[in-house]
């Protein structure tokens, strides 16, 4: 009984290291060395909730990771764009995830479709021509999806 007592130790423990090399192991670890991890984001909902959760998502992936190790993009357009107004109820988040080094842009078509300008928005917000197309091509270079 004593043999077969040390032998499941020895298979559990087997186990348990084969589960680490296959992939267990912490994000950080699985990255390849001098590579960054990339992530879009899609927020074209105007809820405060929404925008709330996003902004979570990139400062959990920031501290999961590494800010350094992270290059993560929000892309506004729809409804969403604006939480990025200048008088916006998240605005201080968003000013916090921007200095982080989050990059979070407005799609243009949808600030014509509602009269709004640049002077209307989030000071530090960056701009892209078209959301849905911003976010098509990040996934075609490799990048991560995520809509919150």
């Amino acid at each position: 009984m004593n043999a077969r007592k040390t032998g499941n130790h020895a298979l559990a423990a087997a186990l348990l290291a084969l589960l680490l090399v296959v992939g267990v192991a912490p994000a950080q670890a699985q990255q390849p060395a001098g590579t960054k991890s990339k992530v879009v984001m899609q927020v074209s909902d105007g809820d405060a909730g929404k925008w709330n959760l996003a902004l979570n998502n990139a400062k959990n992936l920031q501290s999961d990771l590494g800010a350094a190790n992270v290059e993560i993009e929000i892309v506004a357009y729809g409804p969403g764009i604006g939480m990025l107004k200048a008088d916006s109820v998240v605005g201080t988040r968003l000013d916090e995830a921007l200095a982080s080094g989050v990059k979070v842009v407005a799609c243009e078509n949808t600030m014509r479709g509602q009269k709004l300008t640049k002077p209307d928005m989030l000071s530090n917000v960056g701009y892209v021509s078209a959301g849905v197309v911003e976010i098509m091509q990040r996934q075609q270079q490799g990048w991560a999806y995520i809509r919150p």
